[in-house]
């Protein structure tokens, strides 16, 4: 029998409404990860890199960090999540440290070698992510099904033509290493876009929320780069038969580039850029420190290239000046992930790299690591020592606003070996350090890619991969890396993060007395003690089933704290949050700003009517000769 969770809650983790301080194991550290197949056995051939017999090591969260976590709501915590941005400027990955990339035996990943197993006999694939958790733990579905998510195209289609078609597809496993084509996730027709590119996907309550991007316009008679983050959600049938995702809600777009803090297309076009702007690949992240949650995403920095100074000369500096990724971050402001607040960049690489791709976090020992996939190419000129190759590169602090220093001096983590420069791409690493990427090029036999677009179409198919590549282990330690082990061809091991747990069952490794207080009253009577009558619905009221309105209002129309006193033929998505109305034209939709105030911040665009919102929030407006590179003094107190 098929179960569908569309409307009921998956496994994952609830609000507590009493917490104590936590103990849980550090990703990585010593320890078997077990199947949780029911009858499965261990994974056998895929033990951590950091299997052994000592004991796990242990990060301990105090109460108020737990209660953070798991009581956490977007718009009652917008503050407080907001604070710790206010004055934040971005770490920065500049010119001098990324001389001193080296590839090392430690960050070489070994040659591929055939035979190549393919995941799918009729579509290239390539950028990949697991569904996962709201904490980014690695998903299991009823059935025991592991999900991973890629970017595909038809097999008929030319390799460097496939990003031009692009769409998500999605395989499910349940050794994390058999993987079952499931088909393409969204229908044709409903998703943004012209193609997607990039995303994520996680679990919550029963749903499953995808962020991704969209690339163009669909319908679009010519192909455009412009790029925006969209959204949508869905339920899910799963069983012992397989996966299906169902019941999708309508795609929305949620995140454009502003101008002030992200460069829009036009500022791109403006610059005269040689290599294409950047405002793609959104992944969640759930801060585990403050339970704060977000999209990273990678961008570039905002304005015209030409004010950018990089403190060089001549024609260097007009040529280093066009280098400008970022990696971007966007804070939530609602319950239904569809509004978003732009925070400054986590990181730049102005003067030093225009693209930071599949920017991602992995909290481990309580640092913050955040990883970047990047080209050879995309490095900017003149650098010492050359570019950097393609790789996965990578950045620590302790905090998850930096500030962000180079992995092993440089940032290098995974770079390809040498005698095959190109045949890995969009490394993306899991919870436990291991590290998911796809075939790219390979066996070149000297021809580089520039002039592969010129050979005939069958060399160009036969020394393309378009699947997955065997998954790599990293061991961490402070600020260095190594590539310890590599495994099968795109194996998923269950992981789980370094974060709060928030719902403990008895079964798990925490308090056995500690009991989900998350009201979901569908009985009226349930475990969590909700006691409303039985004409309300648990969706009316707060967590704590606090909610006093009256039986004709609807919660919808309230805030976190039902406190929304507003008539009912009124529409909270004509309110702020603290349901103030904030324009007078029903049409102009709400805009998910709101300066405290109640001050109106929606202004029509002439050409449509649409609302466009801009935000009273200001951030510390940054110097442009930052990238200049002081020299140093070369003192010691030795």
């Amino acid at each position: 029998m098929r179960h569908n969770f569309n409307n009921e809650r998956h496994r994952g983790h609830h609000g507590a409404g009493q917490f104590t301080s936590q103990q849980f194991p550090i990703a990585g550290s010593s320890g078997r990860e077990f199947s949780p197949i029911p009858g499965g056995g261990s994974n056998h051939n895929f033990p951590s890199s950091s299997t052994g017999n000592n004991s796990a090591n242990f990060r301990s969260f105090s109460q108020q960090q737990v209660q953070n976590f798991c009581n956490y709501k977007p718009k009652r915590d917008f503050n407080r999540c907001l604070s710790q941005h206010l004055n934040a400027v971005p770490s920065r990955w500049t010119r001098e440290q990324a001389e001193r990339i080296r590839i090392t035996r430690e960050n070489s990943a070994p040659v591929i070698s055939p035979p190549i197993p393919r995941i799918s006999e009729d579509l290239w694939v390539w950028d990949m992510w697991p569904l996962q958790e709201k904490d980014g733990s690695i998903a299991v579905l009823p059935g025991g099904w592991r999900v991973l998510f890629t970017l595909s195209a038809p097999r008929s289609v030319l390799p460097n033509n496939r990003h031009d078609v692009a769409r998500i597809a999605y395989f499910y496993s349940r050794d994390g290493l058999n993987w079952i084509q499931g088909g393409l996730v969204f229908e044709e027709g409903t998703a943004f876009g012209s193609r997607q590119w990039a995303g994520s996907a996680m679990i919550d309550n029963g749903k499953i929320h995808y962020f991704y991007t969209a690339s163009g316009r669909r319908g679009e008679a010519q192909i455009t780069y412009e790029q925006r983050i969209a959204y949508t959600s869905s339920g899910f049938v799963s069983d012992l038969d397989g996966v299906e995702f169902v019941n999708f809600t309508p795609h929305q777009i949620i995140l454009e580039p502003d101008g002030v803090l992200y460069q829009t297309l036009e500022q791109s076009e403006q610059s005269e850029s040689t290599i294409i702007y950047a405002f793609r690949d959104p992944w969640f992240f759930k801060d585990p420190a403050t339970g704060c949650e977000y999209l990273l995403f990678e961008g570039n920095i905002a304005g015209n290239n030409s004010e950018i100074n990089c403190g060089l000369t001549g024609e260097l500096e007009q040529q280093a000046s066009q280098y400008t990724g970022n990696i971007g971050i966007a804070l939530l402001r609602n319950n239904s992930y569809t509004s978003w607040q732009l925070l400054p960049a986590l990181l730049e690489a102005g003067c030093t790299n225009q693209q930071t791709e599949r920017p991602h976090i992995i909290v481990s020992s309580g640092r913050y690591y955040l990883f970047t996939d990047s080209h050879r190419f995309t490095f900017a000129p003149g650098l010492t020592n050359g570019p950097g190759p393609d790789g996965l590169y990578g950045f620590v602090a302790n905090t998850l606003r930096g500030n962000y220093q180079p992995l092993n001096s440089g940032g290098l983590v995974v770079s390809n070996p040498i005698e095959e420069p190109n045949q890995a791409y969009s490394w993306l690493v899991l919870p436990d350090f291991s590290v998911l990427s796809f075939i790219d090029t390979y066996n070149l036999q000297g021809i580089t890619t520039d002039e592969l677009s010129n050979l005939p179409e069958s060399f160009q198919i036969e020394h393309f991969g378009g699947t997955l590549a065997p998954t790599l282990q990293l061991r961490v330690s402070g600020r260095t890396t190594e590539i310890v082990a590599d495994y099968d061809f795109g194996l998923v091991m269950v992981s789980q993060t370094e974060s709060p747990k928030c719902c403990w069952n008895g079964n798990e490794d925490g308090p056995e007395n500690e009991r989900c207080q998350s009201c979901e009253c569908r009985n009226h009577n349930d475990d969590c003690g909700c006691r409303q009558n039985d004409h309300h619905k648990c969706r009316d009221y707060d967590d704590e089933c606090g909610c006093k309105h009256n039986d004709h209002h609807k919660c919808g129309d309230y805030d976190d704290e039902c406190s929304c006193k507003q008539n009912d033929h009124h529409k909270c998505e004509d309110y702020d949050d603290g349901c103030r109305c904030k324009h007078n034209d029903s049409k102009c939709r709400r805009c998910g700003y709101d300066d405290g105030k109640g001050n109106d911040e929606c202004k029509y665009k002439q050409s449509d009517h649409r609302c466009s919102c801009n935000s009273s929030i200001q951030f510390p407006k940054l110097d442009p000769n930052r990238f200049v590179e002081r020299p140093r003094c070369g003192c010691s107190n030795n």
